[in-house]
């Protein structure tokens, strides 16, 4: 909300009360400004723990982690993990780097596909924006990396890449690194929802399963 509408919308609320709204606004802006935002950055924690609390919170979350030693590894550890999962077809966002697909596979490129032509691919591989240790959260943006909403919103499987590196304490520490005019998606672990008889489904909202790749940098 900018500033115009939120003195539209005081001005408003004032002159409902019968108020001067001139005042009103000055009084709210004043109040606005004198907020604390000395938030919490970090928690003290080494980079060992932070790693180590992400893969732990992936793993609550009923996500899949593989560790990855170096780039160079990257190929490999994507044909293995699409081997393990007997996927023989696969669709990745344009901003990906070459070298990381593996030879053999029929990868597709998400942006040339139709939403019915991405329902029927047996997953996506993005990379993303930052990682988040205490929620155990994702953090993706619409940029040519990490796709559309809908690129990993439909397919069955969602293989994402995350650098060590990328991986913050919290979720103060994670907004620095986002792009404020981007479409943004927070997501921990895989679609699930309990609405029906308080019985956990998978995959209702979005992928029944997410694989991350965390690789060392």
């Amino acid at each position: 909300m900018n500033d115009d509408s939120r003195a539209r919308i005081l001005a408003r609320i004032a002159a409902a009360l019968g108020r001067d709204s001139s005042l009103a606004a000055s009084t709210a802006a004043a109040n606005y400004a004198r907020i604390a935002r000395d938030y919490r950055a970090a928690n003290g924690k080494s980079g060992r723990f932070i790693l180590d609390l992400f893969v732990r919170r992936l793993h609550e979350y009923d996500a899949a982690c593989t560790h990855v030693a170096s780039h160079a590894d990257l190929p490999a550890a994507i044909a293995s993990t699409l081997a393990s999962r007997s996927m023989a077809r696969l669709a990745f966002v344009s901003g990906i780097p070459a070298d990381w697909l593996p030879q053999g596979w029929d990868f597709r490129a998400a942006e040339s596909l139709s939403v019915h032509e991405l329902d029927r691919v047996a997953g996506i591989l993005t990379g993303c924006t930052v990682a988040i240790a205490e929620t155990g959260s994702i953090v993706l943006q619409s940029d040519p990396r990490q796709g559309l909403r809908r690129h990993t919103l439909i397919p069955d499987i969602h293989l994402c890449v995350v650098l060590e590196s990328q991986i913050v304490a919290s979720v103060p520490q994670a907004f620095p690194h986002l792009v404020p005019d981007l479409p943004t998606t927070f997501i921990s672990g895989p679609s699930a929802t309990a609405d029906i008889e308080m019985t956990r489904i998978r995959g209702v909202h979005g992928p029944r399963t997410l694989h991350v790749l965390l690789v060392a940098d």
